[in-house]
């Protein structure tokens, strides 16, 4: 029989289905720690938490636990580049060699950024074996990139650029501002917003860290060579957990280093807030225009993946993951954000101006719904 959860933080009476699946979530669906936050026109309408932040020690999820996101980061970084866009200093439709010229060699003279962006750039992988300490010191990946020959012709497909989208994206980001990634995101919205959101993560925060339980066996693995090679570049370190089940995403030398398609760490409220920032009033007016969102929601990549599992209808706009039933159905046409390993989740929806963050730290698979029905009972709420 499943324990009761111990769930804390507050809910708005409106929303009281969200709070009711999230704990349902520790009755029934394996959940061992986590937290989800709902803002709504600008105002925080749901925040709870629970279960263990560390079930080695039995320490609890408390209102300021950050856990690793995965993926989530990739919409932090696109949130960036719109910034940029809109500042006038970057263009999605311009070659990436605008900016970065180094990258041109090999076949990638005519990419665009925006191709970086919807995973249609040929560069999920990489050729050149990296080992770790390459990996995170983010120069060694950079001069891969620039010397890897594209795996098809740019903007004919698509597949998920795994983990090399953080570096294409990034090093653009690195080339326009002076900033490696984390840096420019720390300075542009997490100290101004006051998120407990970092892609680097400082060494006082190392111990608040919720601790990764990796996720049981799956009974039917996909397994693509070239999308094996991407999630590991290479091999430099197992993903999501190497043989004796540690998550590789617990190191802390990892998490200190920011890798920048999947390391960021974060609570739920950072991702909620900065979701909200983007499409409502949080003091100075929405961050992103409403040019920056149309254009954030047009879909450039559906169907099929050159290199991936059966398609279960992911759409891909300019860096994020968009309205995609019957995989990942968010509130509808005008969402964007993204999802994450294991079962994180985080994006904004313009036409009801809403920031939703969830984290958790009990990884699953595929036909993990956690965060799916979560979406369910906070779109029944605005809808009812």
């Amino acid at each position: 029989m499943a324990t009761q959860p111990q769930i804390h933080g507050d809910v708005d009476d409106r929303y009281g289905r969200v709070a009711d699946t999230f704990r349902d979530n520790f009755t029934s669906r394996g959940e061992v720690g986590a937290a989800v936050t709902l803002y709504v026109r600008g105002r925080k309408v749901v925040d709870l938490y629970g279960g263990l932040a560390d079930a080695r020690t039995g320490a609890p999820w408390t209102a300021h636990t950050p856990a690793v996101v995965f993926s989530c980061t990739k919409g932090l970084l696109a949130i960036c580049a719109y910034l940029l866009v809109q500042q006038g200093r970057l263009d999605l439709d311009a070659p990436v060699t605008r900016y970065w010229p180094e990258f041109g060699q090999h076949g990638k003279a005519d990419i665009p950024v925006r191709s970086l962006l919807t995973h249609q750039a040929g560069l999920p992988a990489l050729d050149r074996p990296l080992a770790l300490d390459e990996v995170l010191a983010w120069d060694p990946v950079i001069a891969a990139i620039e010397a890897q020959t594209p795996l098809w012709q740019p903007g004919t497909a698509h597949s998920y650029h795994s983990m090399t989208y953080g570096w294409l994206i990034g090093e653009v980001i690195h080339r326009v501002t002076g900033q490696l990634p984390g840096a420019y995101f720390h300075d542009t919205l997490a100290r101004p917003l006051g998120l407990r959101t970092w892609l680097g993560l400082p060494a006082s925060e190392r111990d608040t860290v919720a601790w990764n339980l990796a996720p049981p066996p799956d009974a039917d693995p996909f397994v693509d060579p070239v999308a094996e090679r991407g999630i590991t570049m290479g091999g430099a370190f197992a993903f999501p957990a190497d043989a004796d089940g540690l998550v590789s995403f617990n190191d802390p030398a990892i998490q200190a280093a920011g890798v920048p398609g999947a390391g960021a760490v974060s609570t739920a409220d950072g991702l909620a807030r900065v979701y909200a920032a983007c499409v409502s009033d949080l003091g100075d007016g929405p961050l992103l225009t409403g040019a920056s969102v149309d254009d954030a929601v047009v879909v450039h990549s559906r169907g099929q993946q050159r290199h991936g599992p059966p398609d279960t209808g992911q759409r891909w706009g300019s860096g994020f993951l968009l309205h995609s039933p019957p995989a990942r159905p968010l509130l509808g046409e005008r969402s964007f954000g993204h999802d994450g390993a294991g079962g994180n989740l985080a994006f904004a929806d313009a036409r009801h101006e809403v920031g939703f963050g969830y984290v958790v730290n009990q990884m699953y698979g595929a036909g993990d719904e956690r965060a799916n029905r979560l979406t369910a009972a906070v779109r029944s709420c605005l809808d009812g």
